[in-house]
């Protein structure tokens, strides 16, 4: 693909970013890639802070909390609460005859104002405070790669909010356990990820308990090898590769014991991880042909660290991220080229996303990439010159498109292959209908075109935007182009 400097620009923030703002394309047209490095480089690159996101362990002790005294209200609520009329009649003449003095509706309809619903649980008010953080943090970003980096490594190692824990602690999980390590080691973030309290309560592990641990001798408990598998199967190895099912088996005896503790046993240490020794399976073990001592937490950990150094996880990850940025089917040697990096650097990830840049197959790859629906509404509101956007109606967007934030069809996460957004092509027309209704922007559409897209914009596209009868018209078809909808 032949393209001059400003071409190149726009490709570099399409492709490995969230696509331009203004004046984003001129000002890294003269090194496109260094300016994407440089993003790389930022000392506070991928993280986020910000009011009122806790830490997973807090969030798990507070939104307990919350439900405990929410239901206790419910309780009392519904024992002052006034009798229906029927009970309060009696079953007698007598009573019939009383409830027939009572005027119409006057105890059976309650008292509206008196009885409003309380506002979304702390549950409910942590996601959509985590849900902000994140989207203004994407809208916001300059070039944007390393929260492309933060939204790929979250999508491989997800959670899903299937119950209050997890959906409390999905934000907390993702600045805890993916942010600090994506330009680090992939053996660090493992670690992080997988001794997490989100997932470890996603995937069951915090209730798994080793048969002839004492724990499991006495409750009659059993094994749970649901986090075992996810990480040989998505995390790391890769589907049908080196691994048995003896493997699974094993390794899920290794990580029993991982497991968070209650926020009913402890007001201090409640949601944090913890190993618990009583319900570890004794023993050495074997994990793909390696015998492991029993060595407590080290066992798990020790585990964790051959299957971050494994070559079959270097190739799952090389083939993940280049179907990620370049090409559903991305080519061998560039596949190749991430693997070889991948191990070389001991699983620096810093390194595999500067050899991804490196690669002119990462830029001379058409241009055939849908982008997933959250990646493609997040262009749109930079496109318009967002500044700061109302993340439940970015939820709801997301959620109609098919990829609701953190809650995944399945432990592998949104897939990254166009055969899985394509038919939702059309229900992104109404998305961008509503979304060049509300967003504000006084630049002329012709200029965000310009802005947005600058030399990839064909000529077709150029004219139906020219020649839209309104501006909604206009920034419906921008937001809808195909060179606006492709990495």
């Amino acid at each position: 693909m032949s393209l001059d400097p400003r071409g190149k620009a726009a490709l570099a923030l399409h492709r490995f970013g969230f696509g331009p703002r203004t004046g984003t394309i001129a000002a890294i047209a003269a090194d496109p890639r260094g300016a994407l490095l440089a993003d790389l480089t930022r000392t506070d690159a991928g993280r986020l802070s910000g009011p009122g996101l806790l830490t997973s362990a807090a969030a798990l002790r507070q939104s307990y909390d919350d439900r405990i005294q929410r239901r206790m209200a419910r309780r009392v609520k519904q024992q002052s609460s006034p009798a229906p009329a029927a009970a309060m009649a009696g079953s007698g003449a007598a009573g019939m005859a009383d409830a027939s003095n009572v005027a119409p509706n006057a105890t059976m309809q309650p008292n509206r104002k008196a009885e409003a619903r309380p506002g979304p649980g702390l549950t409910v008010r942590l996601y959509a405070a985590e849900a902000q953080a994140r989207t203004d943090a994407a809208v916001n970003a300059e070039i944007g790669l390393a929260e492309r980096l933060v939204w790929f490594w979250s999508n491989h190692f997800c959670v899903g909010i299937k119950n209050a824990q997890v959906r409390a602690t999905a934000g907390a999980f993702e600045r805890e356990a993916i942010r600090p390590h994506v330009l680090g080691r992939f053996a660090d973030m493992l670690l992080a990820v997988e001794s997490h309290p989100a997932m470890l309560v996603y995937l069951d592990n915090a209730r798994s308990i080793g048969p002839n641990s004492p724990t499991g001798r006495n409750r009659k408990r059993g094994l749970n090898e649901n986090l075992a598998r996810e990480i040989l199967e998505l995390h790391t190895l890769g589907v049908r590769t080196v691994y048995t099912q003896a493997d699974v088996t094993s390794f899920a005896k290794v990580i029993t014991g991982w497991t968070v503790i209650n926020p009913v046993e402890s007001t201090v240490d409640g949601g944090k991880f913890e190993f618990a020794a009583k319900q570890h399976e004794p023993g050495a073990k074997t994990v793909i042909g390696k015998r492991y001592a029993d060595t407590g937490l080290e066992q798990g950990r020790a585990v964790l660290k051959d299957l971050a150094r494994h070559p079959a996880t270097a190739r799952h990850v090389a083939v993940k991220l280049a179907t990620h940025f370049v090409a559903d089917v991305p080519p061998a040697s560039l596949v190749a080229r991430l693997a070889k990096r991948f191990q070389d650097t001991d699983g620096d990830l810093k390194e595999l996303t500067k050899t991804l840049l490196g690669s002119d197959e990462a830029w001379e790859a058409p241009r055939a990439k849908l982008k997933r629906p959250s990646e493609w509404i997040v262009g749109a509101m930079r496109a318009a010159e967002a500044d700061r956007v109302n993340a439940r109606l970015m939820l709801q967007a997301q959620s109609m498109l098919g990829e609701p934030l953190w809650k995944p069809p399945a432990p592998k996460g949104f897939s990254d292959q166009n055969s899985e957004w394509i038919d939702g092509l059309a229900e992104r027309l109404d998305i961008a209908t509503n979304l060049a209704r509300r967003l504000e922007t006084a630049k002329h559409p012709s200029d965000l075109l310009e802005q947005t897209l600058g030399p990839l914009a064909s000529a077709k596209t150029r004219s139906a935007v020219a020649r839209a009868e309104d501006r909604t018209q206009a920034l419906t078809l921008l937001f809808m182009a195909p060179e606006f909808q492709l990495r």
